[in-house]
C-alpha cells in the first residue's frame, strides 16, 4: 500500500515537473504483504529511472532504512542523512554476524558518514534532523521549482580571476594513476 502511495507521489511529480522529497525512516518490506511489497518496490524503482532527469529526486535519511527500502534512495540525484540516527542498509549487523562471523555496527555498516565517505550513496551528512531540514531548504533555493523554469540566478561575488592552486593537483597528470 505504501509503495502505491509513494508511486502516486513521483508521478504527480514528473507530471508537474516539480522536485520528489522523501523522508525516509523505514524497516523494509511488510511481510504481511507479502509478494505485493516486492511487487511495489519494482513499480517504485521504475519510477524512479524514469523520473531520472526529469525531476531533481531528493531522499533524507532520518531513521534506520533496510532492505528494499535503500535501493530507491540509493538512485536518486541527492541522499542526506542524519549522524548517528540515518541508516541504510541491506541486511544489518545480526545477518552479517550469523553469515561471516564478522561483528559490526548499524552505523559502521551503513551510517551517514560510511555513506558520505566511503560508498558515496549520500551527498549530505548532517548532525541533526533541524540541520538536514535546512541543508534541503538550502538545496532546494538552487533549484527551479519545476522543470519548464530556468534555475534561479544568484550574483556572483567571487573574482573571476582568482587562481586556486588546488584545483591544480586534483586529477593527477598521469591516467592510470587512480583519484578520489
Amino acid at each position: 500500500m505504501h509503495a502505491k502511495k509513494i508511486c502516486k507521489v513521483l508521478d504527480m511529480a514528473m507530471k508537474m515537473g516539480a522536485p520528489c522529497i522523501g523522508i525516509n525512516d523505514s524497516g523494509g518490506a511488510r511481510i504481511q504483504e507479502g509478494v505485493d511489497s516486492l511487487s511495489g518496490y519494482g513499480q517504485l524503482f521504475y519510477r524512479n529511472t524514469i523520473a531520472s532527469g526529469v525531476v531533481p529526486q531528493i531522499s533524507i535519511i532520518v531513521g534506520p532504512s533496510a532492505g528494499g527500502a535503500v535501493y530507491s534512495p540509493a538512485i536518486m540525484d541527492f541522499v542526506f542523512m542524519v549522524k548517528n540516527v540515518g541508516i541504510m542498509h541491506i541486511t544489518g549487523p545480526d545477518v552479517i554476524k550469523a553469515v561471516t562471523g564478522e561483528v559490526v555496527t548499524s552505523e559502521k555498516l551503513g551510517g551517514a558518514m560510511t555513506h558520505n565517505r566511503k560508498s558515496g550513496v549520500a551527498h549530505f551528512a548532517a548532525e541533526n534532523e533541524e540541520e538536514v531540514y535546512q541543508m534541503v531548504r538550502e538545496l532546494m533555493g538552487y533549484l527551479p521549482s519545476n522543470n519548464m523554469e530556468n534555475t534561479p540566478q544568484v550574483e556572483c561575488k567571487d573574482d573571476p580571476n582568482r587562481m586556486e592552486e588546488a584545483l591544480l593537483n586534483i586529477v593527477p597528470t598521469d591516467p592510470n594513476k587512480p583519484y578520489e
